[in-house]
């Protein structure tokens, strides 16, 4: 195990990130859902997002247009989401989650709170505010640089 500060916090945030990942995906393929967890993600970033164009859309997700274009289209051929245009401005292209498509995100929603319930019980979280707050500065300071 590496010994300096940064590398121990290097190491558990990497570790943090790929057990979520790897128990979310595990949990999601056990409901039956058959989507990577880079797709639910993106049916996430539709769900959120006010204005639901592509660009907007891919902002969220912080990847480029052409990226989300090439998830979209399979999203779109799978049913979980669908594009549509209004009579304002025919130009946009809007996306929108289909019912399929907001199934699968209270799945992952659920999945989410689960999470954090056992790990508020298990670490008693709701005592401990100096971890709270540090968490909250570490997605602050991930949000602002990246």
């Amino acid at each position: 195990m590496p010994t300096s500060p940064k590398a121990i916090i290097n190491e558990l945030l990497v570790d943090v990130f790929n057990n979520i990942l790897r128990i979310e995906q595990q949990h999601m393929r056990q409901q039956g859902v058959k989507l990577s967890m880079n797709e639910i993600h993106v049916l996430e970033a539709i769900q959120k997002s006010e204005d639901s164009t592509m660009s907007n859309i891919a902002k969220r997700l912080h990847v480029t247009v052409g990226t989300l274009t090439t998830s979209m289209n399979r999203l779109v051929e799978k049913g979980y989401c669908e594009r549509y245009r209004t009579d304002e401005d025919k130009r946009k292209v809007f996306i929108r989650l289909t019912r399929q498509g907001k199934a699968v995100l209270k799945i992952h929603e659920t999945f989410h709170e689960e999470m954090i319930d056992a790990v508020i019980e298990d670490m008693h979280l709701e005592d401990n505010a100096v971890l709270i707050d540090s968490l909250e500065k570490l997605t602050d300071y991930f949000k602002n640089k990246y």
